[in-house]
């Protein structure tokens, strides 16, 4: 079986991109499988740049395509933050929660949106950018259990669940990053010919 590899390490997104990969004939393997990898500096402006250099970079150590993601929150009442430096927001997860609430105190405004975007590389150079999005509202306090990141705190709209209160499945039907693998998944089904070589 041919393979591709994810160029992250996170388990949490691992464990997404397997159950979205499921009944496909491509191995998953992650940046664990390739201990001695250095991960590049993300100094990108955007999350599609930041996405890029992660996913050619693996692509040329790895020697195999390879794709890579980057995703974050923007809160439209602070213009867009945290943005692609969401994950360097604050230290911790809880940390970076009650961050983001202190900075919304007192604001009406409490829409957001969760955006990933996926890279493509392949033959040493990056094929394809794909954009995900799921827009929502930012909670006064954090509910559930399950997710990582910002999700007890994100209300998408349609739910009256925060993303760590839903099932994974249902994460999986919905999120930014299952909106835009179902992309790059649709165009690498159709652009087949593209990868052939190395698939």
């Amino acid at each position: 079986m041919a393979y591709i590899v994810a160029a992250t390490g996170n388990r949490h997104k691992l464990e997404e991109y397997a159950r979205l990969m499921e009944g496909q004939n491509v191995e998953l393997k992650s940046l664990n499988d390739y201990p001695n990898y250095t991960e590049p500096e993300e100094n990108g402006s955007s999350f599609e740049e930041n996405a890029s250099i992660k996913a050619l970079a693996a692509c040329k150590y790895c020697d195999v395509p390879a794709f890579a993601d980057d995703s974050g929150l923007e809160v439209e009442a602070l213009d867009g933050r945290p943005g692609i430096h969401s994950s360097r927001y604050a230290a911790t997860d809880a940390e970076r929660i009650a961050k983001l609430l202190k900075e919304l105190e007192g604001k009406e405004n409490r829409r957001a949106r969760f955006v990933c975007v996926i890279a493509i590389a392949a033959n040493g150079e990056v094929i394809e950018t794909f954009e995900g999005e799921v827009k929502g509202t930012i909670l006064t306090e954090p509910r559930g259990e399950n997710g990582f990141g910002y999700d007890p705190v994100f209300q998408p709209d349609g739910f009256d669940k925060s993303f760590a209160e839903l099932t994974q499945e249902e994460k999986n039907r919905i999120s930014h990053r299952a909106d835009a693998y179902r992309k790059a998944l649709e165009f690498v089904e159709d652009e087949m010919s593209i990868l052939d070589d190395e698939f």
